[in-house]
């Protein structure tokens, strides 16, 4: 009778374990969606804050729960944004294509990324990077989970946006804590 009660008890803290995730759970069925190459779920332009980058938002948030977010940098230019720490996710980039290499710094580690190359940023943790490349390259981002992050591409794509003002980053579960790479 010991042993049962002890199996029945760890199966109870197993299923415990896992509540907090079932808010993630959508109770309704989900839905394909399928964005082409060059495309952005929204029909909307997104301009990224530098020249004559594109972002396309591939995945919205609502459309995971909020558990995730992700945007593809296409005709990326040559910079990066300045060093940051997001406080509500981690964010993954995938560098896919470019002249030349991303370099980036998460925390006290110096990468230099190839294409292929991919690197997970935790949360809290200051990272930056630049793309180095003259002719323009491609990367893919992922937000996890996505919280406030949408929104601020969205103001951030917008003509009159101040780019790298702090109380954007702030409103948005981020902050600004030192200078772009390059620059830029």
């Amino acid at each position: 009778m010991h042993e049962l009660d002890r199996r029945s008890m760890l199966k109870v803290v197993a299923a415990l374990s896992l509540r907090p995730y079932s808010a993630l759970a959508d109770e309704k069925e989900s839905t394909l969606h399928f964005v082409e190459a060059g495309t952005d779920r929204t029909g909307q332009p997104h301009k990224a804050a530098r020249a004559n980058s594109h972002l396309d938002f591939k995945v919205l948030t609502h459309e995971t729960n909020g558990a995730l977010f992700i945007m593809e940098n296409r005709n990326m230019v040559r910079g990066g944004p300045p060093r940051h720490i997001h406080y509500e996710q981690e964010e993954w980039f995938y560098f896919v294509e470019g002249s030349d290499e991303v370099q980036m710094e998460v925390g006290e580690t110096k990468l230099r990324l190839k294409p292929g190359d991919s690197v997970l940023a935790p949360r809290n943790v200051p990272h930056v990077w630049a793309y180095l490349g003259q002719q323009p390259g491609r990367m893919l981002f992922a937000f996890t989970p996505a919280a406030r992050i949408e929104s601020f591409f969205e103001e951030t794509s917008k003509p009159d946006a101040k780019v790298n003002d702090p109380s954007r980053f702030e409103r948005h579960g981020m902050k600004l804590v030192g200078p772009p790479l390059l620059g830029s």
